[in-house]
């Protein structure tokens, strides 16, 4: 590789490397060029106008942390193992992980070791939480500053195309969450170098991104150039898009809808799928769109409507964004079109919010969940539903996701049911920052009702404390209970009937539908039998704590059943908190 780098404004830009200095020659557009190459393995920084030396903004390696000096990497060194044609992830299963917490070693290659499980398992496409370099050891990624590169104690980008070939030899699709909207505080250096940030917008980390300000051309490219070269370099298959209504961009093409017409140019070159997902608080379908007709031109979206209703429903919680949530009828809703606030009152954001999905919509276009690492991280304690629900009630949320007309997601450690939290851990060296990370948390933890949910006042884990990190790496060994293990092959069983039955692989929304055998009014967690309709298939979940009998329209089988089930001449009897799923005979 040539070192490169655009700096606009610098009247001189000169090439650390170690203790000697060389300058840059200028070109077009603000870059600065070295007309020597830099071989694998060099260490190297930037210095503009006789500065400090700074890491590359580009910089794939950054093996000294954010603070220290850029390393070269070649990708092309990598020799890759294993054939791979790509993979549509539209409707299939997908896996988000934590690197750091879903194994001890908390790396990539140890991650690797479990690749196997998530094949048997059902699992289509492994979900990486955000690599990108980060101050410090522990974090969940979104604070990254080295948005090209792969965070060391990881392994490094080497260890990233080593754990995306073992997982295509697998048959297993790898996407990778990536964060555009903004950079952390710790290792940002991007300002040294020219105008990336501008006070044209404010978003909630300050200062937005500069897609539409003096200079935006060329940070639009660091953007697109840093996806492209995911699929390329690392054979990524899909990339979710953290927070693209953070992304605030006035022009007359926007941001991402340039980033979908470069990724399917790329895509028809190389012959393989490449994904696009979106994840937005705006509930609007024109991120789906086609960039012809306006859109955004996104492969999917995450819906958090369909999480919030199944959570609320299951659990009784109505506090914070739950409020208009929680009854079998917004259920149906969402099942039917992916959004309850589709421009109808938002009481949680005191405002009309969303709008309808156009008919005909694919309903895999939409991810949706029953956990991921912000519908439990960002609760007051980072509990899981398990901590709170009995088993058959996780296996009725199972099914609702994994047999749902949409692209289901499950989040490390929910096939088991796993106990340990999930919680916000933070290793910050600045003390500074250590503490306005801990008091920003427990300010959040205040303003969404949990002292409701928890029954009184608790103490907020410590971000910054290693107990609150260690307390959230999974704990395998539960999967040794044999109601833990029961639930593990529930979870199997519901990947494998995905698979095979057409009707409950179909995104047809129109063929959807939810019924409610049941109180009109709970007044607390719904006691009562709801149906799934998924064309001629049926999911039936008896949420009641006594047995239930369903009579069958029409002539159907009992393909699964979380508990034992007795079938009649006049229908079946359904344990309590259960779910059993029918399909027409074969």
């Amino acid at each position: 590789m040539r070192a490169s780098v655009w700096a606009p404004r610098a009247s001189r830009v000169d090439l650390v490397l170690g203790d000697v200095t060389r300058p840059l020659a200028p070109g077009e557009d603000g870059w600065w060029t070295d007309a020597l190459p830099l071989e694998h393995g060099t260490d190297y920084a930037f210095s503009v106008d006789g500065g400090p030396a700074r890491p590359d903004p580009r910089s794939a390696w950054q093996p000294e942390g954010v603070h220290g000096p850029s390393r070269a990497f070649e990708p092309d060194r990598h020799a890759w193992r294993s054939a791979w044609d790509g993979l549509d992830v539209r409707g299939r299963v997908f896996y988000e992980l934590h690197v750091g917490t879903f194994t001890p070693e908390g790396t990539l290659a140890a991650a690797v070791e479990h690749l196997d499980e998530l094949v048997s398992l059902g699992v289509d496409v492994v979900e990486l939480m955000p690599l990108a370099p980060f101050n410090g050891r522990h974090g969940w990624g979104y604070d990254g500053v080295a948005l090209y590169g792969v965070h060391e104690p990881y392994g490094g980008p080497a260890a990233l195309q080593d754990f995306v070939d073992e997982a295509h030899a697998r048959g297993l699709a790898v996407c990778l969450d990536v964060v555009h909207n903004h950079l952390g505080p710790s290792g940002n250096y991007l300002a040294a170098f020219g105008p990336y940030f501008t006070a044209k917008h404010h978003t909630p980390w300050g200062d937005a991104v500069n897609l539409d300000d003096e200079g935006s051309v060329e940070v639009r490219r660091w953007i697109c150039d840093s996806a492209l070269r995911w699929f390329t370099d690392f054979r990524i298959d899909a990339l979710r898009l953290d927070a693209v209504h953070e992304l605030r961009d006035d022009s007359p093409r926007h941001v991402l809808a340039q980033l979908s017409d470069e990724v399917a140019t790329l895509s028809d070159a190389l012959g393989r799928p490449m994904s696009l997902i979106a994840e937005s608080d705006l509930n609007d379908a024109t991120s789906l769109a086609p960039t012809a007709e306006g859109g955004w031109g996104m492969t999917g979206q995450w819906a958090d409507d369909v999480h919030h209703a199944i959570h609320a429903l299951v659990t009784g919680e109505r506090h914070g964004y739950y409020v208009d949530f929680g009854t079998p009828e917004v259920l149906r809703t969402v099942m039917r079109g992916a959004f309850l606030h589709d421009g109808r009152f938002s009481t949680f954001r005191g405002r009309a919010w969303g709008a309808p999905v156009p008919p005909g919509t694919d309903g895999h276009r939409f991810v949706v969940c029953a956990q991921n690492h912000d519908q439990v991280g960002n609760r007051g304690l980072g509990d899981r539903p398990s901590e709170r629900l009995p088993v058959g009630l996780l296996a009725v949320e199972a099914a609702l996701v994994l047999l749902s007309p949409f692209t289901p997601l499950l989040f490390m450690g929910e096939e088991w049911g796993a106990r340990t939290p999930w919680q916000f851990f933070t290793d910050h060296p600045e003390p500074d920052l250590a503490a306005s990370v801990r008091e920003g948390r427990t300010a959040e933890f205040g303003g969404h009702g949990w002292t409701e949910v928890y029954h009184g006042d608790v103490e907020v884990p410590d971000p910054q404390a290693p107990s609150t990190f260690e307390a959230s790496v999974l704990d395998r060994s539960e999967r040794d209970d044999p109601e833990r293990a029961a639930l593990l092959e529930w979870y199997r069983v519901l990947a494998a009937l995905r698979r095979a039955v057409p009707d409950l692989a179909s995104g047809d929304l129109a063929a959807t539908d939810v019924t409610w055998d049941g109180p009109d009014d709970a007044g607390g967690p719904w006691a009562g039998v709801l149906v799934l309709h998924r064309g001629a298939a049926r999911v039936v979940a008896n949420l009641a704590d006594h047995p239930a009998r369903v009579t069958l329209d029409g002539a159907l089988d009992v393909a699964a059943s979380s508990a034992p089930v007795t079938v009649g001449p006049d229908g079946i009897e359904i344990a309590a908190r259960s779910v059993v799923v029918l399909v027409a005979p074969a």
